[in-house]
């Protein structure tokens, strides 16, 4: 046990103890709320970590990138619907890859969480799998509020966020993009970014077949 999972666990033993007044609960109540911000970043750069040092290919398996793609936006659709957000998913089937599908969840995951954030109510998210000579393209596709030209070199480094006086306050660490950008590279891919500012955002995996 990691000293900050030891130290949510005695919160949590003290939140449900009697005794405290109401303010005293919403003090240890936002304490917890930054351990557990303050876990997820550990935990997102233990992974880094992780890919860093070139993890064991133990777990890699051939899976259908299209089945993969559509079980996690049908996963995530009823958060689109909740942000009013039309959520469309067009995938291939028998577009067969291999890797750590864990792993590759992840990246569908992180790059569709991103484009929910940035995009508007009435907005729109595209899910595209297809298979091209040699390769698998995964392409999420949003008309959010888009990247600056200046920040588009950046946008997998590790803890950059684009403007953290627009960004959602979601206790991220700009550490999403980042994992996605190692987790392909594990996979012998490649990520690349389309975007303007106003006009949206086009993120493009490519992996080997």
């Amino acid at each position: 046990r990691t000293p900050l999972t030891v130290l949510r666990g005695e919160l949590e033993g003290l939140l449900r103890e009697p005794g405290f007044n109401a303010d005293q609960r919403d003090r240890l109540g936002s304490l917890l709320e930054e351990i557990q911000r303050l876990s997820h970043i550990v935990e997102r750069l233990l992974t880094l970590s992780r890919l860093d040092a070139g993890e064991a290919q133990v777990e890699w398996v051939t899976f259908d990138l299209g089945e993969l793609v559509s079980s996690v936006a049908d996963q995530l659709s009823l958060l689109a619907k909740d942000k009013g957000i039309t959520l469309t998913c067009s995938a291939a089937s028998r577009v067969h890859v291999r890797g750590d599908r864990t792993r590759f969840k992840q990246v569908v995951v992180n790059l569709l969480d991103n484009a929910l954030k940035y995009t508007p109510e009435q907005g729109r998210i595209t899910l595209t799998v297809s298979a091209r000579p040699n390769e698998a393209w995964l392409e999420v596709a949003d008309d959010g509020v888009g990247i600056p030209a200046s920040a588009l070199p950046h946008v997998f480094d590790r803890f950059y966020r684009v403007d953290p006086a627009r960004a959602p306050a979601d206790g991220g660490a700009g550490l999403g993009l980042a994992i996605v950008k190692s987790i392909c590279s594990a996979h012998g891919g490649h990520i690349q970014v389309q975007s303007q500012p106003g006009g949206g955002s086009r993120f493009l995996v490519r992996l080997p077949l």
